[in-house]
């Protein structure tokens, strides 16, 4: 060792040791020089003076400016004045000198020359030296554009759609899994009388007919649970304690991962459908009367007949008692068949009421063959029964089914211009449904008509002879007795229609 306490051999060392560290600090600054310049956000470094001392690629690139023309330069010599103004850029970068803190930031809006509108967003982070000094301010400018174009097209699809539900002449109601009113449109406040204050939070089923809340309660339980419902029938009370028919859609709202975070209902107003649908009905039955009158009026003149020729064999032999008798019981008989014939068809012709009862199918199939018999008769029609009697009752309204019944021989009738034979068959199908098959020999359906064979006004009838609405009728009485109707047809063979109905249990 020498006196100064170093050896040669020291001096060696500490040489080194004074290499390998200005080799780590020129790694070390061209390391965070790589990170600068390959991060995706422009990055600016401001000293004190509020000038720029290092300007990383990417704002370079972005900016379209040179090196020389951003390091050294003032903050205002490099961005334009009204955005200086705007996000008062200057007095955020002394503030962040002076108390040592980050500055959150907010958006601003830049335009290179040249080059459209970037929208970014910035924030302010001090570089502090050893001694806890902020020795420089680092401008973080991440673009936004894509993102706040985005968003603008989200609020603008949020509107478009909110304009929709709002100017929807149907019910509309979002719901939250449990079935309480998230969203409540203005067709629903106008149908309902309900305001969306008076709705919100509470349950679709506390707006329902009080015999149909159960049901309405049991339809979202069932949404509620992943279940698909179909389409239903559900009426509610307006607040002036109105009765509306009203049809509904429902669907589940799930989220990206296929999770029920909602359910929507769609309720459509069917007062008018049905007032116009009453109408239509009571009109076809008329038509149907028109139909009928040929045949009706033949079999009344046979009771009539016989009872004209007793009474003018009464008046002859006024002394016979026992002559007397028979002629009486005779008249008598005819009128009573008359009158029978006269009742059903003013019971056909009535308009109906709304009410459902319990009926046997069988009867009402064999009231209609009594009112159309004649007229088959004239056309040469077969009709073969093939009525079970076993079938359970089914809720119904007496009426509007023979008026079902009568179109299905009308038109079975009508395609057998040469005569035929129309077999109707009654029958049980899971213990569940009654079912009615008019099955005839006639010319049968082309296929590409069954889609279209209940349409209103679709007829392949000549003018004059068809109004095209007495299938479109019978489908809709059979919805509303909550059955279904469907046909099958083969052309030059025949057709054959099946009604099912719901048997009460």
């Amino acid at each position: 060792m020498s006196r100064f306490g170093k050896t040669k051999n020291d001096n060696i060392s500490m040489s080194k040791l004074e290499q390998e560290l200005g080799t780590s600090e020129l790694r070390y600054k061209y390391l965070c020089n790589m990170i600068l310049t390959s991060i995706h956000s422009s990055i600016l470094i401001i000293n004190k003076g509020l000038n720029v001392i290092y300007a990383n690629k990417n704002f370079l690139d972005k900016s379209k400016q040179a090196e020389d023309e951003t390091i050294s330069k003032k903050i205002d010599q490099v961005f334009p004045p009204v955005i200086l103004s705007y996000t008062l850029l200057p007095q955020r970068i002394k503030e962040v000198f002076e108390s040592g803190r980050s500055y959150g930031g907010q958006q601003m809006t830049y335009r290179a020359p040249g080059l459209p509108s970037r929208v970014y967003y910035y924030s302010l982070v001090p570089l502090k030296d050893s001694l806890d000094r902020v020795d420089s301010v680092m401008l973080l400018m991440d673009d936004i554009t894509e993102q706040v174009r985005l968003g603008e097209e989200v609020r603008r699809a949020e509107r478009h759609l909110a304009s929709v539900v709002e100017s929807a002449s149907d019910i509309v109601v979002s719901m939250k899994p449990d079935g309480a009113i998230s969203t409540w449109n203005s067709a629903a406040e106008r149908i309902s009388g309900f305001a969306i204050r008076d709705a919100l939070g509470k349950y679709l089923s506390d707006f329902c007919q009080e015999d149909q809340k159960n049901k309405m309660e049991s339809t979202i339980k069932a949404l509620n649970s992943g279940r698909k419902v179909s389409q239903v029938e559900l009426n509610m009370i307006s607040k002036g304690k109105n009765k509306i028919l009203l049809f509904w859609i429902f669907s589940h709202m799930v989220d990206d991962e296929g999770k029920i975070m909602g359910i929507v209902g769609i309720g459509r107003d069917l007062t008018e459908r049905r007032e116009l649908e009453a109408q239509l009905i009571q009109s076809a039955k008329l038509a149907s009367v028109g139909v009928l009158a040929g045949g009706i009026a033949h079999e009344l003149r046979n009771p009539l007949c016989i009872s004209s020729s007793a009474a003018q064999i009464l008046l002859e032999s006024p002394y016979d008692k026992k002559l007397q008798k028979e002629c009486s019981e005779k008249i008598y008989s005819g009128i009573k068949r008359a009158s029978h014939i006269i009742e059903n068809l003013l019971r056909f012709a009535r308009p109906s009421g709304g009410c459902l009862d319990p009926i046997k199918i069988n009867d009402v199939i064999n009231e209609t063959i009594t009112l159309i018999a004649e007229q088959i008769k004239l056309q040469r029609i077969k009709i073969e029964k093939r009525l079970s009697g076993n079938l359970p009752y089914i809720e119904g309204n007496g009426n509007l089914l023979k008026q079902v019944f009568l179109n299905m021989i009308l038109n079975a009738a009508n395609s057998m211009e040469n005569g035929g034979t129309l077999t109707i068959i009654t029958e049980l199908f899971n213990n569940k449904l009654v079912g009615i098959t008019f099955s005839d020999t006639g010319c049968g359906i082309p296929e590409e008509n069954l889609d279209k064979i209940f349409d209103p006004f679709f007829t392949t009838m000549p003018v004059g002879k068809g109004t095209g609405l007495g299938l479109s009728i019978s489908y809709s009485i059979i919805k509303q007795h909550n059955g279904a109707i469907y046909v099958k047809s083969t052309v030059g063979k025949g057709s054959e229609f099946i009604i099912q109905l719901p048997a009460i249990k």
